[in-house]
């Protein structure tokens, strides 16, 4: 079920990225192979056992939904969440499948409610997500309008997730999650229209590589939309944990807004705006019947949630949006 055939021959049509297409069917081959994901064939099963279910509607624009319940036999429906439960856990969503609703550990609307009035529209746009997961925005971008939306991710398990969910919101849409880290892509493709790094930059050894990665994806004038986990203070300031954060192990810089703003201008970017500071709440990331590890909540130091269970600042996420040069 996982099948980039229809991907391929949309790359056909897009000049700038045409090219990818010499390199990009064996790196996909990389990114699935069953020696580094031990559970791989585990979850092609669980696709495999998806029953064969025509949804009456479809949306991407408010929700991400697909179907209703009356669309299924009860066999059907007891199926479906039998064969979705097998790829637990589910990280980023909710998505509501013939009714059934896969509440996820994050309610990541919540999230593009807060980004997306800040982002140029996306009509007929090409759009890139770094560190998609299995691809709730990638979907609402769609939704909004987004001509083709590209999602990247090196976890074989959130691609997998992405395909069971694709089966029935449209295998001919051209939205594809791709099993690739953003070293990945071609160097200096200056391709896509918008791209979005969400929760990523913390988890880079390189802040200011990663931002010139990213500066490199993009057409000049195309929109980038970062959001990352940043402490409060003034511009230089950057707090860089010794050890875990939040009991997170690969993380490394989070920085003010200001200092991030400056990194932004001097990794090649213009018109550099913080539209957003939120704190992440307990309502917003949890743990859920569909994500049954620990959550946020364990994260926190019990007595005091204003910080981190090692004494850090609690998690606050920043919103900003910049421009290509």
């Amino acid at each position: 079920m996982i099948d980039y055939t229809q991907l391929y021959a949309g790359l056909q049509h897009i000049p700038a990225l045409r090219t990818w297409l010499t390199s990009l069917p064996q790196q996909i081959a990389e990114g699935l192979d069953p020696q580094r994901w031990g559970d791989l064939p585990d979850w092609q099963a669980a696709l495999d056992g998806l029953p064969d279910i025509t949804p009456s509607t479809v949306t991407c624009a408010n929700e991400v939904r697909a179907g209703r319940a009356d669309d299924a036999t009860p066999e059907q429906l007891a199926q479906l969440e039998s064969q979705l439960r097998k790829l637990h856990p589910w990280r980023k969503g909710p998505w509501t499948i013939f009714d059934l609703l896969i509440d996820t550990e994050w309610r990541s609307d919540w999230k593009w409610n807060r980004v997306a009035p800040h982002m140029e529209p996306l009509e007929n746009r090409l759009v890139l997500d770094v560190g998609c997961g299995s691809g709730y925005h990638c979907w609402r971008q769609f939704g909004a309008g987004a001509r083709r939306v590209i999602g990247i991710d090196p976890s074989a398990k959130f691609v997998a997730q992405f395909y069971a969910l694709k089966k029935y919101l449209g295998m001919d849409l051209p939205v594809d999650v791709l099993p690739l880290g953003i070293e990945a892509l071609p160097a200096n493709l200056r391709a896509f229209d918008t791209t979005l790094s969400m929760g990523v930059l913390y988890h880079r050894r390189s802040p200011l590589d990663h931002l010139r990665e990213l500066r490199d994806t993009l057409r000049p004038g195309g929109q980038l939309v970062l959001e990352t986990l940043v402490i409060e203070g003034g511009l230089g300031e950057c707090l860089v944990p010794e050890d875990r954060y939040a009991k997170m192990r690969n993380v490394w810089f989070f920085p003010t807004t200001a200092t991030l703003e400056s990194w932004l201008r001097k990794s090649g970017f213009t018109d550099v705006r913080t539209v957003d500071v939120d704190r992440t709440t307990l309502e917003e990331q949890r743990s859920t019947d569909w994500m049954q590890f620990e959550s946020l909540a364990d994260f926190l130091d019990p007595d005091d949630h204003n910080k981190t269970a090692e004494g850090h600042p609690a998690p606050l996420r920043a919103t900003i949006v910049a421009t290509a040069s």
